[in-house]
């Protein structure tokens, strides 16, 4: 089976390593690459008062990095003030990396999966350092629970250059495309169009694969019916969904 991977390529070894290991073809086309923002002054001064914060909130690995690039240690964890959460394995490990132990880690990205967690939040500052074009639900939530909510984008998802040999093989037929994250869902459309494909009339008429709910609900808004959906909201989840 040929597997389609979309996430950007700086990111795709390891998940066509584990690809090959179980057995499938990957074929790297990505859509998106993650670029740190070019002025992070926000976050400069956010740091320097990080100890306001009763929360910092991590959506995705994306976001420690660039948080954490080439700075000192943080004032976050335990005993140190400010509590952190991670949303997702994959972001708790990236925060480890940096010697920094979630205190909370929701499997899911919605605010019904956090917001409980984090007590009472009533006028109490969450740090959110997000992609530029995050959902706002979460800060939404935490708005109505009380507390006050302070993203910082901290880094972009823009189109990438296109892989032509992964285009090549996208018109001759893949048996899955994965999808992980809403910005690949609307890049990869975008693509296909661009280059005479009808998204949801692929040649080989492919299934598509997606890492949780909130990228599956991307799909369905783009149209897409026939998914695969990671009960895990990780690369090996969504090796085993497509196995299965």
């Amino acid at each position: 089976m040929k597997v389609l991977i979309t996430r950007p390529r700086a990111q795709a070894d390891s998940f066509a390593d584990k690809l090959r290991e179980a057995g499938f073809e990957p074929i790297y086309f990505p859509v998106i690459e993650i670029r740190p923002m070019e002025d992070n002054t926000a976050l400069e001064r956010t740091l320097q008062k990080l100890t306001c914060y009763d929360w910092v909130i991590f959506t995705s690995v994306n976001a420690v990095d660039v948080f954490f690039d080439n700075r000192s240690p943080l004032p976050l964890g335990e005993g140190l003030g400010v509590r952190v959460s991670a949303v997702g394995t994959k972001t708790a490990e990236a925060l480890r990396k940096h010697n920094v132990e979630p205190d909370f880690v929701p499997d899911e990205f919605i605010p019904e999966a956090i917001l409980p967690h984090l007590g009472d939040l009533r006028g109490k500052w969450i740090l959110l350092p997000r992609a530029e074009i995050a959902r706002k639900d979460l800060p939404q939530a935490i708005v109505r629970a009380g507390g006050i909510a302070h993203e910082i984008a901290v880094y972009q998802t823009l189109p990438t250059q296109l892989d032509e040999e992964g285009l090549a093989a996208l018109k001759s037929g893949v048996d899955v495309v994965t999808f992980t994250s809403p910005s690949t869902v609307q890049n990869f459309f975008a693509v296909a169009k661009q280059n005479g494909l009808d998204p949801l009339n692929l040649p080989n008429h492919p299934r598509f694969a997606c890492i949780g709910p909130i990228t599956e609900k991307a799909a369905r808004d783009a149209g897409i019916e026939n998914l695969i959906v990671a009960a895990e909201y990780t690369t090996d989840g969504l090796i085993e969904a497509i196995r299965q």
